[in-house]
């Protein structure tokens, strides 16, 4: 492709030359018509002249000519010539440096004078007047009579223009000079105008390919920067805080789920080696065979959420569209924890009415409410509530489940919904409880075309809400 600095420096070279090629044509036409009006000024005064120094007895008709008084038509330095015809198209007179060549007969039909370029049998240019008058009238006396009785006369001068036409060439050629080298010192001043006018560009370039991939905490640096340079510098410095918040995230999930893992693995390895130590009788192998298998479970329960997160990231579900009665959806996602939570006396309440229904994705909804369920069950503190409502309001559904026993301030409110977030910093349930939860349900909404958000309100009580979009939400 071609480089910035190219089309700049053609653009405007090229932008100046047509407008010197444009004022070179106006001033060459301009001097043009002006040596040419005023060579044909002199021109046609020289052939009124003649003409009033032409004559005709009235009586003989015998015309007479006063050229002795105009030598140029005598001397053939002087290069200037003229001829003379009567209406017939005889010629009446010519000037002697004629010899045996003639003119042109012009403006023979002409009222007005007429110009012409012409040649002389030499090849030498030559510039012509033609026009029609009446010559003077004379009796024997040598008075002057009316001419209206006398035939009209055409008249041709014809003067030498090799002068003229020398300069004409030697301005057409001082215009070309001039031009080029104005062009070339445009194409001089314009190729260091671009330089500099890019250096801020070459500048961000240097800063960007400084940027190492372990500091992505550096910004491009704004001083000395065009202001038609700042919302890119802006955009950029943007796109590098977004990269280093997610190579931050990359490096903290990587670390997550090897701790994560790590603990179950090593539990899972030291059940083993136990068991293996010494032989044991069956019941003493099923026993530690069926924690190892809770603990493969939990670690598949894990790996599960992962890849329906990498799913959801990747958009590769494709949720359908079902009726759902949201309070047996509240039922049916509360019944594996109802035994557990009545052991530890917390009180469970819907509120959400019969016929409220709405239409989503049944296996997804059923997900988000099961694990917002579980989050509730897992933290709320013995004796305490849990509550599940749910209303319409313009063309929504609004879900929310709230329980008692918070103990998590704003800013930890606030990452609730981050992968392997745990307001227990020790994880010392890890391998049960991976924190994977919330961040899945929020990645379900979201794919719903909903939102969700988390709050802690007073007297320590956590809610979580989501809204789920859709027009058909109602009642049945």
């Amino acid at each position: 492709m071609t480089s910035l600095r190219a089309r700049l420096l053609a653009g405007t070279v090229a932008g100046m030359v047509l407008l010197l090629a444009a004022l070179s044509v106006v001033v060459y036409a301009t001097i043009r018509r002006a040596l040419f009006e005023q060579f044909d000024a002199g021109l046609e005064s020289t052939a009124q002249l003649l003409a009033a120094s032409v004559e005709q007895d009235a009586d003989d008709e015998e015309l007479g000519l006063e050229v002795q008084q105009m030598p140029e038509f005598r001397d053939v330095r002087h290069q200037a010539y003229f001829q003379l015809w009567t209406t017939d198209g005889t010629i009446a007179g010519k000037s002697p440096t004629l010899h045996r060549g003639d003119l042109w007969r012009l403006a023979d039909d002409a009222a007005a004078p007429a110009f012409a370029d012409l040649h002389d049998d030499n090849g030498q240019p030559l510039r012509a007047i033609g026009l029609r008058f009446r010559p003077r009238a004379t009796d024997q006396e040598g008075e002057a009579r009316p001419a209206a009785s006398l035939q009209a006369m055409t008249l041709t001068v014809a003067r030498d223009a090799t002068e003229l036409y020398g300069q004409l060439h030697l301005l057409r050629w001082l215009l070309l000079g001039a031009s080029a080298a104005v062009a070339a010192a445009a194409l001089l001043i314009a190729a260091i105008v671009v330089r500099h006018g890019l250096a801020p560009l070459n500048a961000i370039a240097a800063q960007i390919e400084a940027l190492r991939a372990d500091d992505l905490a550096a910004r491009l640096d704004a001083r000395q920067m065009p202001a038609e340079l700042v919302p890119i510098r802006e955009r950029l410095n943007d796109l590098l805080a977004r990269l280093q918040g997610s190579f931050q995230r990359e490096r903290r999930f990587t670390a997550d789920v090897a701790h994560e893992l790590r603990t179950p693995l090593a539990g899972l390895r030291s059940t083993l080696e136990v068991t293996l130590a010494r032989a044991r009788d069956r019941r003493e192998y099923e026993t530690v065979l069926s924690d190892c298998l809770e603990l493969v479970q939990n670690m598949q329960a894990m790996v599960n959420n992962l890849l329906m997160l990498a799913r959801l990231d990747t958009r590769q579900t494709v949720p359908r569209q079902d009726c759902i009665r949201l309070a047996d959806l509240a039922e049916t996602c509360w019944r594996p924890f109802a035994a557990r939570a009545r052991q530890r006396q917390i009180a469970w309440e819907s509120a959400i009415p019969d016929d409220l229904t709405c239409r989503c994705d049944p296996d997804n909804l059923s997900m988000i409410v099961t694990n917002l369920l579980a989050n509730a069950a897992e933290y709320t503190n013995d004796g305490g509530r849990i509550r599940i409502a749910a209303r319409s309001a313009d063309g929504h559904v609004e879900l929310t489940v709230a329980n008692t026993g918070c103990t998590l301030n704003p800013q930890q409110v606030s990452q609730v919904f981050d992968c392997f977030w745990r307001g227990d910093s020790s994880r010392r349930d890890a391998g049960v409880h991976c924190g994977l939860g919330l961040a899945l349900v929020q990645r379900l909404v979201t794919a719903l075309g909903g939102s969700v958000a988390a709050e802690r309100q007073p007297d320590g009580i956590f809610l979580v809400r989501l809204t789920l979009a859709g027009e058909d939400a109602g009642r049945s």
